[in-house]
């Protein structure tokens, strides 16, 4: 179009400004954050009414809920504080109440989640010997189909919740169908709950997910649209971890050998292609400071400390992909936690570990939201929600803190977590904001006083997953 006059230059320039308006608009949309729910440890006790508990028994999946939302026994005190004497239960885990109550609060920070995590256990603390009380004279078998039909449960709930979009789970120590820390690899409790947890994932990846699940309940999906170019590798860890054993009470070291020659192969794939992952376990990498503080381990003298897996071989796997891994997500400690793993030439892996819907430690049942990058599946940010009880019952939850506002850090990545734990470490009596605010965040009322007396052996284990680096890190801290 020749421009003859002012009037027309004007109108030209008008709409080139209206196109490049309308082509900035949707770009500037698809790299717009993306929301997911983080839950973790929900530790679902269905023996919370042992009327009811009969009727699940008999009933498929599908009744379970209109069974549970039933008004409760006139016994269900009694008989419930029965099961906890009897079980040696140090605390009561998720009822069905506070598993709706939980499921309620997610629905308004969670809306428009593109995905969930569960990072691992699902099923109650001492839920076989509850299951053997109520029904001593049931067969293994029968144990078995009850906790797939558990888990199957809690798994629906957040997909009806979240519908039509994936619920991606990882299994922990306590969700078997033998006992805590047991599991058989190939098996039939896996074949079955591996059906359950690729239920809402896209029919393309569905077989594959089963055939690794069923092997050592690991899998390998790609990150849902808008997210570009990323995956999600999830890890049964329980078979790295040193309490481990088969159902027939066996040690059995095959089962994590082959899982972390699985992980090497999904993470060296993911490098060839130039994909950005996400890896979610149960059981972090690390030293366990809760049983290295309640042994007294004399850390300095040559003890301890104690190890939350068997090997340091995990960690050193996430941290040799350290290019690669974008996020690493664990639970089991049911806290609000940030670590580093950290390796040689620079390497490192930010770990976020999730805090979970059971109050058993005299926490307030929490969850996560968080916001990622599309184009480059960063962590760009996470809300923590909690209830103002620990019942979680009768009070609406609200948002405790917001990590990139709360830390002043832009993004959740290596160098952020780098550089708060140096802070960590450097603040010996756990006196400056940053330190005081995390203790406060770490969420359990009891343990905060605690946790500031260890505050140099704790800062330590943030970023020292390895026998070695933590003695040497306590032992410069506590001189």
């Amino acid at each position: 179009m020749k421009i003859t006059s002012v009037t027309q230059l004007l109108s030209a320039a008008a709409l080139l400004c209206m196109f490049l308006f309308a082509a900035a608009v949707p770009a500037q949309q698809a790299n717009a954050p993306v929301s997911a729910v983080l839950v973790s440890d929900i530790h679902f006790d269905p023996f919370w009414d042992q009327e009811q508990v009969v009727k699940l028994a008999a009933a498929p999946v599908s009744e379970w809920k209109t069974i549970l939302s039933a008004a409760p026994s006139a016994n269900r005190a009694s008989h419930f504080g029965f099961l906890q004497m009897v079980c040696h239960a140090r605390g009561e885990d998720t009822s069905y109440p506070l598993l709706a109550a939980s499921l309620q609060a997610m629905r308004g920070p969670g809306t428009g989640a593109k995905f969930v995590t569960v990072s691992g256990d699902l099923l109650a603390h001492s839920f076989q010997c509850k299951y053997k009380t109520v029904f001593p004279k049931s067969s293994p078998e029968d144990f078995r189909k009850f906790s797939e039909k558990t888990i199957a449960y809690v798994i629906g709930e957040l997909g009806a919740d979240f519908p039509g979009v994936p619920v991606y789970t990882a299994l922990g120590n306590n969700d078997s169908d033998c006992g805590d820390y047991r599991l058989d690899a190939h098996g039939e409790f896996l074949a079955d709950v591996g059906a359950e947890v690729m239920r809402s994932f896209p029919a393309a990846e569905r077989q594959a997910v089963l055939e690794s699940f069923k092997a050592t309940g690991s899998y390998s999906v790609a990150l849902p649209a808008p997210i570009r170019n990323a995956r999600l590798v999830v890890l049964d860890d329980l078979f790295l971890s040193s309490k481990y054993v088969t159902c027939g009470g066996k040690a059995n070291l095959v089962a994590g050998e082959a899982q972390l020659a699985w992980l090497r192969q999904q993470l060296a794939e993911a490098r060839a292609t130039q994909q950005k992952v996400w890896v979610m376990g149960h059981i972090p990498p690390g030293v366990d400071m809760h049983a290295t503080v309640a042994k007294l381990d004399d850390v300095c003298g040559g003890q301890g400390p104690e190890m939350f897996l068997g090997s340091e071989k995990l960690a050193d796997e996430l941290v040799e992909f350290g290019d690669v891994i974008t996020l690493a997500i664990f639970a089991h400690t049911h806290m609000d936690e940030l670590h580093l793993l950290r390796g040689a030439e620079g390497k490192s892996v930010a770990v976020k570990t999730v805090a979970s819907i059971s109050p058993i430690n005299g926490n307030h049942p929490s969850f996560t939201i968080a916001q990622i990058d599309p184009a480059t599946a960063a962590l760009r940010d996470y809300k923590v929600f909690a209830a103002p009880s620990v019942s979680g019952l009768d009070a609406e939850w609200g948002e405790e803190y917001d990590f990139a506002r709360a830390y002043g850090e832009k993004e959740f990545s290596a160098t952020a977590v780098k550089k708060l734990l140096a802070g960590f470490a450097a603040d010996h009596g756990a006196k400056e904001p940053a330190s005081q605010l995390y203790i406060r965040n770490f969420a359990v009322e009891d343990s905060m006083s605690l946790l500031q007396v260890f505050w140099p052996q704790y800062a330590c284990s943030l970023d020292n997953d390895s026998v070695e680096a933590f003695r040497s890190c306590v032992c410069r801290a506590t001189k």
